[in-house]
């Protein structure tokens, strides 16, 4: 794989200033040598959505790729996989696409507002990661003991986590805003979301299917509201295997064909992939992250 980048940058988009005006100035020791003064009053930048851009030096005649990332987590989520290997984010750009990599409200690169976000955050443990992302048996976790047949790496789960980012459990309105100030600048584009960045791509499309080409949906947790059309937009869902390892997944495995059904049966464009019979058996809720998560994309983009 290689590939010559004609530009790449970052930009922000979306926020807004908050003022606050309560509190008092204190001296604040920001280093061992130097104390400054600090007044946690004024008008602060919050709630932006921060995004890295890649245009390769021969881009193909497509829409641009956004990607979505999920709950917890960040834009390094299609970056390079927890055990090395290049992510989605590059083998997209060796095929010519520009590519769009999210950091959404409050995760990763945009940046933390803590004051004006509520409650405080959760972060995911290594425990909580392993069962919820279908890698083994909870009690599997202590010697790493997987599924059998398990395509993520498990000896990487530490780097996983060294990626997981504090999470706001009331911040999907404003990270759907984000998207949806990405798009508009972007224009319309092909999105790949994961997870909880399922909920905020439905909603997005919801408020403006003009700015979609295109949805791949890997293993969303929430799916469109009310009955969206997508007649103008092909829709694609990606699944993964062990999901009778909880209920919760048994219960999103039937509401994903529920989905499909509803979406073909009304004469658009949809495809639902189930990667056990399509791809290969083993696929964790990571499936970009997975040892056939080449494969994976292929599939699901169906790019040459």
């Amino acid at each position: 794989m290689a590939y010559t980048l004609r530009d790449f940058g970052s930009y922000t988009v979306g926020g807004h200033l908050h003022h606050v005006a309560q509190g008092e100035i204190r001296e604040i020791q920001v280093t061992r040598d130097t104390a400054i003064p600090y007044d946690p009053r004024g008008h602060f930048a919050v709630a932006q959505t921060y995004v890295q851009y890649f245009i390769p030096a021969t881009r193909r005649d497509a829409p641009p790729v956004v990607l979505v990332h999920g709950g917890g987590m960040s834009g390094s989520t299609w970056e390079t996989t927890p055990d090395g290997r290049p992510g989605w984010l590059h083998r997209l750009l060796d095929r010519g696409y520009e590519v769009h990599v999210v950091d959404m409200v409050e995760r990763g690169r945009a940046g933390f507002a803590p004051q004006v976000m509520g409650p405080d955050p959760i972060l995911r443990s290594l425990e909580e990661a392993w069962a919820l992302f279908r890698f083994g048996p909870a009690a599997g976790f202590d010697d790493r003991r997987p599924f059998s047949g398990q395509q993520f790496p498990v000896h990487a789960l530490s780097a996983l986590a060294a990626r997981f980012a504090p999470r706001w459990i009331g911040t999907s309105g404003l990270q759907t805003a984000g998207l949806l100030a990405v798009l508009a600048r972007t224009g319309p584009a092909f999105v790949i979301c994961h997870s909880q960045g399922g909920e905020m791509t439905f909603d997005a499309y919801a408020a403006r299917p003009d700015l979609f080409s295109g949805i791949v949906a890997i293993e969303p947790s929430a799916l469109p509201a009310g009955q969206t059309s997508f007649a103008q937009c092909p829709l694609t869902l990606v699944q993964g295997d062990y999901l009778d390892a909880a209920p919760h997944w048994s219960a999103r495995r039937d509401a994903w064909a529920t989905l499909f059904t509803r979406v073909t049966k009304a004469g658009a464009p949809a495809r639902l992939i189930d990667t056990v019979t399509e791809v290969a058996t083993g696929g964790s809720h990571m499936l970009m992250m997975d040892r056939h998560s080449d494969a994976v994309l292929e599939a699901a983009v169906s790019v040459p």
